[in-house]
Parts: C-alpha cells; sequence; structure tokens
C-alpha cells in the first residue's frame, strides 16, 4: 500500500507555488494535486462551483481505469488522461506512485500547452514530495484510513 509522505506546510506552499506557476504559463484555470485514492492534496486557481472534493474522486478513478486499461493492450502504463468538453476540458498526469496532477482548462485553450507545462510541473512536484519523503523515510499518511469525523491524529501541530 502506498503512502503519502507527510507533508509540512513548506512543502504545501512549495506545491502551491508550482500550481500556481502551471496557471500562469498555461493559461489553465485550475490545477489539482491528487493522491491516488482521489484525496485532495492542494489547489490553486479558480474553482468557481466546481465541487473539487468529488472532482478529485473521480479524476483518480478516471486514471486508474486508464491504467487497466493499458494493462489489457498490453501498454505497462499511459501516463495521462485526456478529457475534451464543449467549455472545459481535463488532462491528468501521473506525478508519481502516489499522486496524479489534474488541470481544468477551457476548452479554447490548446491541449499541447496544458501537456508541454503539465510534464515539467509534475517533475518538480514529485522532486518536492521526494524532499518530503526523505525528511522522514518511516513516516508516511494513508489517506483512505483517515476518520473524517476526527482527523486530529493525522493533521496537528509540529513540535
Amino acid at each position: 500500500m502506498f503512502t503519502l509522505p507527510q507533508l509540512l506546510e513548506e512543502d504545501i506552499q512549495r506545491i502551491d507555488a508550482i500550481l500556481r506557476e502551471m496557471l500562469k504559463k498555461s493559461d489553465a484555470s485550475l490545477a489539482l494535486l491528487i493522491d491516488q485514492g482521489g484525496f485532495l492534496i492542494a489547489s490553486q486557481g479558480n474553482a468557481g462551483s466546481f465541487d473539487l472534493t468529488s472532482i478529485a474522486a473521480l479524476s483518480s478513478g478516471a486514471f486508474m481505469a486508464t491504467q487497466t486499461i493499458a494493462g489489457l493492450v498490453e501498454e505497462t502504463s499511459f501516463s495521462s488522461v485526456y478529457q475534451q468538453g464543449e467549455t472545459h476540458s481535463i488532462f491528468i498526469t501521473a506525478v508519481d506512485q502516489q499522486c496524479q496532477l489534474v488541470v481544468i482548462f477551457q476548452s479554447s485553450v490548446g491541449v499541447g500547452v496544458v501537456k508541454y507545462y503539465a510534464s515539467a510541473i509534475a517533475e518538480q512536484i514529485a522532486a518536492q514530495m521526494k524532499i518530503a519523503a526523505e525528511r522522514n523515510p518511516e513516516g508516511g499518511v494513508d489517506l483512505s484510513i483517515l476518520n473524517l469525523a476526527d482527523p486530529s491524529a493525522i493533521f496537528r501541530r509540529q513540535s
């Protein structure tokens, strides 16, 4: 079972800055970092009336379904998913084994631009996640066992 590294405030600040950079360079509307279970880790951009919790969960499911399809057609992996809509499109790409980057953008924005910047941004996020993991190799968080009624076991102040 994969776990996220323990993320400190400095990690989230760096990830937020990376996501903002993605939005600025690509002209996308919204960028989400999610874990493989569909939990939202960070988001930047104009969410408007979007339900980010549901988008994160469903994006993860779409990505995992695509990975299963890859196996069925004898591919080791498909690294991204692209859904084109009339007004908004979504691009999902792997960051590392634990996370995916979800980018929502106006359909008038070219997917090529989004894919180009998403690749570089995913590498930067993966590097920050690696820094977090190396800080505490034995630590980590499995969000799938999170008690939503009382998350205090995971979210607490550092001493």
